[in-house]
């Protein structure tokens, strides 16, 4: 019977092209706009975990359960000797230090009195290492303005809106009056290598970066730091693969009674990023679907039109007394021989589209050389496992969905009117 059916849509093109090509259609630009979205939302998440989260973070218990007040006090000790631990353990991944810190930032005049002052909040991270990928990490080859990036560890980079502020610019010494790990004073002079936007309201009226090692001096973090980012070896953040971690981390290193013991917190499980995930899934699920709907009743009517435009050829088949429900059952065969076809053709090219965006991506670093936003300034799409039957919910169901309508007229039909049917 498939056979039959199959030799019939091959020998008559007339009947399976349109069909086929508005369902190959429909199915490319299903699956390619999931892939996109999937991709772009992705990107977003990617760059929070540069910034801030990592796949994974580890602090102490401690740091963990006050870290909204950054408490350097409960930060990391002897983390030399836990990150090689973790390249043993965890080879694939890669792990940064980073201390997040506050204080004040004074900008002394040509005498060397205070010229003006400003709350600070910093963030450290390894920016001199030839090595080190945090420059590109941090996305802030894209946000400098004005001189260049730190090559010692006593070089900072400022917000650009904060040197303005204080009055300083490339080349200038600022003092930084904050607290060590131990909780003394700490007065640690710095020079400004360059400026940069952040794109965050906060961070631009008083931001700065610095190097780790500088930052590790001044507060007396010694082999220290409040966080430690841990990095997946996938392009996008998997969720699965940093749970698996996550446990295994949790299992082997953590003791539940020690509160300055170290616990890692998946990004999925940050406190700032949960709800954003659970945003995420709506929205994607939201515009497929409603995309998705959209390419399904476009197919629906072209299951609909193709048995309509075939009301002769029933009523001849009628004529010659074959059953009912026969053709019924052939026309349904048909449309799922035709659905799966387009459905199949559609989705292959919906993958290579959507992989040629993943490998090359959009730039549009030139649009957006002029905008204050730390954002990811190439767009790629994201190829999942969904992408690949995703295509065949509008391309199979609504092209059998619209037969299946159409088709009723059949046993509407009156044997004895159709010849007089088929003369008109």
């Amino acid at each position: 019977m498939i056979r039959f059916l199959l030799k019939g849509l091959l020998r008559d093109p007339n009947r399976s092209r349109l069909p086929i090509l508005v369902v190959t259609a429909g199915v490319t630009l299903s699956v390619f706009a999931y892939c996109y979205i999937n991709g772009v939302l992705g990107d977003m998440v990617e760059f929070s975990a540069n910034y801030s989260s990592g796949h994974v973070k580890i602090m102490t218990r401690a740091y963990a359960e006050n870290k909204h007040q950054v408490p350097n006090d409960l930060a990391l000790l002897d983390v030399s000797r836990l990150r090689q631990r973790l390249k043993t353990d965890y080879p694939e991944m890669v792990f940064e230090e980073r201390i997040n810190f506050g204080g004040l930032l004074d900008a002394p005049d040509a005498h060397g009195e205070t010229k003006k002052q400003g709350v600070v909040l910093g963030i450290a991270a390894d920016l001199i290492h030839s090595d080190s990928k945090e420059l590109d990490r941090l996305n802030l080859r894209n946000s400098l303005r004005q001189g260049r990036f730190p090559e010692t560890p006593d070089e900072v980079l400022l917000s650009d809106e904060f040197a303005h502020k204080l009055g300083v610019e490339p080349g200038d010494r600022v003092t930084l009056i904050s607290s060590t790990m131990y909780g003394s004073m700490s007065i640690v002079n710095f020079v400004v290598s360059g400026t940069i936007d952040f794109g965050v309201q906060m961070m631009d009226r008083s931001g700065m970066i610095a190097d780790i090692s500088g930052i590790q001096a001044a507060l007396d973090m010694d082999d220290a730091c409040g966080e430690l980012l841990g990095f997946l070896p996938t392009t996008h953040y998997n969720d699965a693969a940093a749970l698996e971690v996550e446990t295994s981390f949790n299992q082997n290193y953590s003791d539940g009674d020690d509160v300055f013991s170290p616990v890692m917190i998946r990004l999925r499980n940050d406190s700032l990023m949960a709800g954003y995930f659970d945003f995420m899934d709506g929205v994607v699920g939201i515009i497929v679907s409603i995309f998705i709907l959209a390419m399904s009743v476009v197919l629906w009517n072209t299951g609909l039109i193709g048995g309509l435009r075939r009301y002769g050829e029933v009523g001849l088949r009628l004529a010659m007394g074959e059953g009912k429900g026969h053709i019924y059952r052939s026309m349904i065969g048909e449309a799922v021989l035709i659905g799966l076809t387009g459905s199949a053709l559609g989705t292959l090219i919906g993958l290579g589209f959507s992989y040629w965006l993943q490998e090359v991506g959009i730039d549009i670093s030139s649009v957006m050389k002029d905008t204050k936003m730390m954002i990811p300034t190439v767009f790629r799409a994201h190829i999942t496992s969904t992408a690949y039957y995703l295509g065949f919910i509008p391309g199979l169901f609504s092209m059998v969905l619209g037969t299946l309508l159409s088709g009723i007229g059949i046993y509407k039909r009156q044997t004895a009117s159709l010849f007089k049917e088929l003369e008109n």
